[in-house]
């Protein structure tokens, strides 16, 4: 797994330590970055298999190295901050990180977490492409074309729109989503469906109606109408 590299950016030298020796003795690749700074300038000149992200450090704050992040790659991000309040977790997920990690931590569940995650994120666990209406979606290239135009998603986007339209008509609930695009470890609550649902149709402006609310149930993909 030595292709796979794992950025660490976070302010506490000992945090660092402790998690590059933890991943390298999993076979994983771990970069450094000492503060905001020092991270965003690996990401632009590096690519990563995933980037663990500190929300408070110096010179620019995990928050809105993650903006950055989203604005050009769906990398996948997990967070790491002392701070436990529910707020900071959802709007985490808002910004399109895919876990988030309250400190202190075990460093051999924070590995449990990375491996969950690259292996959500893996395209080789789908198979099928899909052409629905003026959706295509390429599972392989993890590439979304709607009406002619390429979609930026987040990893969970993508995931969720995947689930969701390899089943049209096929109502889901808050639950199985969750269950099933963030897996059974996934340590949140069902608002964090609501809130990737909300970004995907936002991103989808007039064709949002793709997902469609079924009241006091969940959702489901429906074309057509």
């Amino acid at each position: 797994m030595q292709d796979t590299k794992i950025l660490i950016a976070d302010d506490e030298q000992k945090i660092r330590e402790v998690v590059k020796l933890y991943l390298q003795q999993e076979g994983f690749s771990a970069v450094e970055a000492i503060d905001g700074e020092d991270a965003l300038e690996k990401i632009s000149t590096s690519s990563f298999s995933l980037i663990l992200l500190d929300i408070m450090m110096p010179i620019v704050d995990g928050w809105t190295i993650c903006r950055e992040i989203r604005k050009r790659s769906t990398t996948p991000i997990i967070m790491l901050s002392a701070r436990s309040e529910e707020y900071d977790k959802l709007f985490g997920f808002e910004l399109g990180i895919d876990d988030y990690i309250t400190k202190p931590f075990s460093p051999r569940e924070l590995v449990a977490r990375i491996k969950a995650v690259l292996k959500r994120y893996n395209p080789s666990t789908f198979e099928n492409g899909l052409l629905l209406d003026a959706l295509l979606i390429n599972p392989i290239s993890r590439q979304v074309i709607l009406d002619n135009q390429e979609m930026i998603l987040t990893p969970k986007e993508f995931d969720l729109l995947y689930y969701l339209a390899q089943n049209p008509e096929r109502v889901y609930s808050r639950e199985q989503l969750l269950n099933k695009v963030w897996g059974y470890d996934f340590v949140g609550d069902l608002r964090t469906v609501d809130t990737h649902i909300k970004q995907l149709r936002e991103k989808m402006g007039s064709f949002k109606k793709y997902i469609y609310t079924v009241w006091g149930t969940g959702y489901k993909f429906k074309v057509g109408e």
